[in-house]
């Protein structure tokens, strides 16, 4: 996305047309086509997260969970932490990261990754947890979704339901490369996302999966991928799994979801880190065609 020097922070961005005229109307929903939403937008972001667009780091990393936080601090010694009406977070000049906890569910997810438009982020990083759906995964597996399945209402209302809910491929291929360099494994595949909960126990659901072959299931990374598609925002995922629903006994409980948060959580965060300041570091080019 190319901006014009002579922008201020209150208006949107604009496409450099290459001499061109367009014939299209322009959309008023998305953010970056309707100044006064673009303005309201960032007071949201401001509102929600207590920090305004321009203090936030260009290189986002998203959670679901106060934990994560944490464990940022504890990771990052300038962290330094920000509260809103309804989110918090945590902000690492050194490392040019920033970390949003944005609750649970696929309207705030919406809602954050629209935001975050205004902040204009080089790359965002969603590091969620997932039910792992194939019978080859494990508790603490990595997921790298090459796209997701819109089984949630949101986003239909940023993208015509025919458009697949995709990642932004750099920001996936970056994520790939720090993993290998860390002599990790991953899995790539199709996640369904889902505004259904306790699906644990509505057998015809279970048989809809089945047949998909989806990889893993979670709330959040068919919308992210779908508003940050249609807000310019680019967007990748590193999906941790957190259990294994569809086994006998593998539904996550208070336990076990303990378990998880002590045994990988801190490789999961890292991973993130890493790969969002190398972005940084190595000016990795991230949009790599014109939006």
């Amino acid at each position: 996305m190319e901006r014009h020097d002579d922008l201020t922070m209150d208006r949107p961005p604009q496409e450099a047309a290459d001499g061109a005229t367009s014939t299209r109307a322009a959309n008023p929903n998305l953010i970056y086509n309707n100044p006064e939403k673009w303005h309201i937008g960032r007071e949201v972001l401001e509102r929600y997260t207590g920090t305004p667009p321009e203090q936030f780091q260009k290189q986002i990393l998203l959670t679901n969970f106060e934990y994560y936080m944490e464990r940022f601090s504890v990771l990052c010694d300038d962290a330094e932490t920000t509260r809103g009406s309804a989110m918090t977070v945590k902000h690492s000049s050194s490392l040019g990261v920033s970390l949003v906890n944005f609750s649970v569910g696929s309207p705030v997810a919406a809602l954050i990754i629209e935001v975050l438009a205004t902040a204009e982020p080089k790359a965002t990083l969603f590091l969620g947890m997932a039910g792992g759906l194939h019978r080859s995964l494990e508790v603490g597996d990595f997921i790298l979704p090459t796209a997701a399945i819109r089984d949630e209402g949101t986003s239909r209302h940023f993208m015509p339901p025919q458009v697949p809910a995709l990642p932004t491929f750099k920001v996936q291929k970056f994520i790939s490369q720090i993993v290998v360099e860390r002599g990790l494994d991953y899995r790539t595949g199709v996640v369904h996302s889902t505004d259904y909960r306790f699906w644990e126990f509505d057998e015809r659901f279970k048989q809809q999966l089945y047949e998909e072959r989806a990889l893993a299931i979670d709330m959040e990374t068919a919308t992210l991928f779908s508003v940050g598609f249609a807000s310019k925002v680019p967007i990748g995922a590193l999906l941790l799994v957190s259990d294994l629903p569809l086994k006998r006994g593998g539904i996550k409980t208070r336990d076990s979801a303990r378990a998880v948060f002590r045994e990988f959580t801190d490789l999961h965060i890292e991973v993130g880190i890493e790969a969002m300041s190398q972005i940084a570091e190595r000016g990795e080019h991230i949009r790599h065609y014109r939006w």
